[in-house]
């Protein structure tokens, strides 16, 4: 079996490495965002926001910011997907 990477292009190792960085940077910054409030969801957040647990602000912005987290982090993964199809990985 070929090790995918060996082939690769510099130019292409270095955009995948950081498509990848980014998107771990984007998974552990709404992993800390999450942590303050003791949730693993932007849905547990919501919900403490809406029970009155949490103040709503900040809570409710740092809810709409773990969902924009999310949603970058979802689109730098399809992008890197589509990399490595175009790369023939």
């Amino acid at each position: 079996m070929s090790n995918f990477f060996e082939k690769l292009p510099f130019e292409a190792a270095q955009q995948l490495e950081q498509l990848s960085r980014f998107a771990f940077e984007l998974r552990e910054n709404r992993k800390r965002l999450l942590q303050q409030y003791g949730v693993d969801s932007e849905d547990a957040l919501l919900e403490l926001v809406g029970s009155g647990d949490v103040a709503e602000h900040p809570g409710y912005d740092h809810y709409l910011g773990a969902r924009i987290l999310s949603a970058t982090r979802e689109a730098v993964r399809s992008q890197l997907q589509a990399v490595m199809v175009e790369l023939g990985g």
